[in-house]
């Protein structure tokens, strides 16, 4: 089915737009989540509360991509999920190791000054990332926005794990310099 009818379905209150959601989406939100909380059950859980997000998001919402609308909501959830999760201890430390990587780049979001600023971050980064070649920008969000292991995007990519984490901090740099002369950091 065509995301245009799925969407239809959800305008309609028809509940077969979550079949064809889960049908069409459903094992690529699901390694979404899985790669973020590390737990088959806890990403399952996820994915419910995703296919709830977007019964109540459409309408009014009516999204460009269903694709990236779903996997934002996926990861929006998963992320809550993992914060809620860390505070037990649980997890093989792969986000530790991304938060880590990213620390460099981007602040910490305290503050109502930095929540107003997280839009605009968002688009810096958004921009960032469209004007990298397509191989970078596949890297990229690889790591960053679908939490995958160095090792599984090296396979992915046909590259060595050290290639790929000199590209990231390649990536890291250039990111931390255009943050720099947006003024979002300073030096």
């Amino acid at each position: 089915m065509k995301d245009e009818e799925i969407i239809e379905l959800y305008f309609k209150r028809n509940e077969r737009a979550i079949e064809e959601t889960d049908s069409k989406y459903g094992n690529y939100l699901e390694s979404i989540a899985e790669n973020i909380l590390n737990d088959e059950l806890d990403a399952e859980e996820c994915l419910n509360d995703t296919y709830l997000k977007t019964w109540n998001r459409i309408p009014p919402t009516r999204p460009k991509v269903l694709k990236a609308f779903l996997a934002k909501i996926t990861r929006e959830l998963a992320f809550d999920k993992y914060r809620a999760i860390r505070s037990k201890k649980r997890g093989n430390g792969t986000m530790h190791e991304i938060l880590d990587e990213l620390e460099e780049c981007i602040p910490a979001s305290n503050g109502v000054e930095q929540s107003i600023l997280g839009k605009e971050l968002e688009s810096i980064v958004a921009d960032f990332v469209r004007a990298l070649p397509e191989r970078e920008a596949y890297i990229f969000l690889s790591r960053y926005f679908y939490v995958e292991d160095i090792t599984d995007i090296s396979k992915k990519y046909g590259m060595s794990k050290n290639n790929v984490s000199v590209t990231l901090s390649r990536l890291r740099t250039k990111l931390q310099t255009r943050l720099l002369k947006e003024g979002y950091l300073v030096s």
